[in-house]
């Protein structure tokens, strides 16, 4: 049987980052089409490539073959199928529960809800005049803070989030730690000492050098 075609769509700088570094990580071998921030506001969102392939008009999309796999946890799952000897899903299958665990937590909470908030106040109240979006950031921040202190609790004497090894959870936690450093403007090395301990292990992989490099991020 041949290896399926993969192409990935990805933004830089976006939750896409992770999949990205999976691919590496899985030494499989992939296309990618990466867009960035300041060309689609110029088009005013995602081309109609993008949009056909995902009408949700969102990244990460996985074009497989003739099949598109949208959203990270699925991503994650199916890259982890092709390279199964790279446990990327965890070694056991309580390992694999603890994934997925962290992973709707991650997709939900910290990245549908927190920072759905914080980048998209106006799409949580119903006032076109936007009176009332700093409001809304504002507790969207507060709520960021407050799941980064739960994640760094959760990854106290931890060597990675699951099992003594690199798995997806740690390359998804990894763009939103690089978020609280960024747009959220947070002390991330200061406030959550466990989780800067994994993203710093993290971005020190050959894979996620080269995604920065691919991405053009630092």
């Amino acid at each position: 049987m041949s290896a399926p075609k993969i192409h990935l769509y990805a933004l830089a700088g976006a939750c896409s980052v992770a999949p990205h570094i999976l691919l590496h990580e899985a030494s499989l071998p992939f296309d990618k089409t990466i867009y960035n921030k300041e060309d689609l506001m110029k088009l005013g969102g995602y081309p109609d490539e993008l949009k056909k392939l995902n009408p949700k008009a969102k990244v990460p999309v996985l074009r497989v073959d003739n099949e598109v796999i949208t959203e990270n946890p699925a991503i994650f799952t199916y890259i982890s199928q092709l390279a199964p000897q790279k446990h990327l899903l965890g070694k056991t299958p309580l390992e694999t529960v603890r994934a997925y665990e962290w992973l709707n937590y991650l997709s939900g909470t910290v990245h549908g809800q927190a920072y759905g908030m914080f980048y998209r106040p106006g799409r949580w109240v119903d006032v076109q005049d936007g009176s009332l979006d700093k409001h809304v950031a504002a507790r969207a921040k507060q709520m960021i803070q407050e799941v980064y202190t739960y994640i760094d609790e959760k990854l106290e004497g931890k060597t990675w989030a699951v099992g003594d090894d690199f798995t997806a959870v740690d390359a998804y936690l990894y763009i939103f730690y690089r978020w609280g450093a960024g747009p959220a403007g947070l002390d991330m090395e200061k406030s959550y000492p466990n989780y800067a301990k994994i993203a710093k292990k993290v971005a020190e992989r050959e894979s996620t050098k080269e995604v920065l490099k691919a991405e053009g991020l630092n």
